[in-house]
């Protein structure tokens, strides 16, 4: 099973194609490599070749998609680019698959199927199930990802759920979820950030499924999110209250947290606050 370590970072950021954007990306990735983190998590949809340039100029330091949309890339083409990234740098690439949603979508179908034929592909080609993870939220997917892959990545969940998935997978299997962090203690604040990040998350029903099987609401989805599920979903305050969130998530039986640091930029590249959660987090 590939290595990511106890903590990592989740970013939009880091997977940009912008070709004026190059160097500051490795430079971000050499620093988070620096700093103590584990893994780098490209969210976005990203595929394998937006890890290659981050892996080049790092040497420790896991990159996984966070996660690779199945429907956007064909499963052999990707097995070709996985067979080359780890050949070149073993045991620091993770392959993070999901089935995505129905809006975004064209031919959106039977997403659990869809999963099946894909890693049917990916076996066929050769990709080690120990070096791909699921984005997984419910039952069947977390019971896909115990038996099929190296374990899960779910995003947007509690350490309620991270508990019931830890159930699911067993003791054995990676269980590396998604944390939101906002840096900031005033409440008010803090909570419009999230919420402004949260709005979009509200209208996909795999997300709101899944919330409503731990006891919210659709009350709850409404204007970005009530305080009660800002305050579930996002670890907002001070560094203390990070490790506090971590901590609940690691005690419910996460192997690794990837933090998702919320600003007002979401594609941008808060490295300040990626240095003052290293830090805070004695990731050194």
């Amino acid at each position: 099973m590939v290595d990511v370590g106890r903590v990592g970072i989740w970013s939009i950021g880091l997977r940009s194609d912008e070709p004026g954007a190059a160097e500051e990306l490795r430079e971000a990735a050499a620093e988070l490599e620096e700093l103590g983190y584990g893994a780098i998590w490209l969210g976005g949809s990203p595929g394998v070749r937006h890890a290659v340039p981050l892996l080049e100029v790092t040497s420790r330091i896991v990159v996984a998609t966070g996660i690779l949309n199945i429907w956007e890339h064909d499963a052999a083409d990707v097995a070709d680019r996985h067979k080359s990234v780890s050949a070149e740098h073993p045991g620091r690439f993770l392959l993070g698959l999901g089935a995505s949603h129905a809006a975004a979508v064209k031919a959106y179908d039977k997403p659990y199927s869809a999963m099946v034929r894909y890693l049917d592909g990916l076996d066929a080609a050769g990709v080690p199930s120990s070096e791909r993870v699921l984005a997984a939220l419910g039952p069947r997917m977390l019971e896909l990802a115990r038996d099929r892959t190296a374990g899960a990545h779910p995003y947007l969940v509690t350490p309620e759920h991270t508990a019931r998935a830890r159930e699911a997978l067993g003791p054995d299997r990676l269980l590396a979820p998604e944390v939101k962090v906002v840096l900031d203690t005033d409440p008010e604040r803090a909570r419009a950030t999230a919420r402004a990040h949260l709005g979009f998350y509200m209208g996909l029903p795999n997300y709101t499924n899944n919330l409503l099987r731990f006891g919210f609401t659709e009350d709850d989805f409404a204007d970005g999110g009530s305080d009660r599920l800002v305050d579930a979903v996002v670890a907002w305050g001070d560094v203390e209250a990070v490790r506090r969130r971590v901590t609940a998530h690691q005690d419910a039986g996460a192997d690794h947290a990837a933090l998702q640091v919320l600003t007002g930029d979401r594609g941008g590249l808060p490295r300040a606050e990626w240095r003052e959660l290293a830090a805070g987090l004695g990731l050194r």
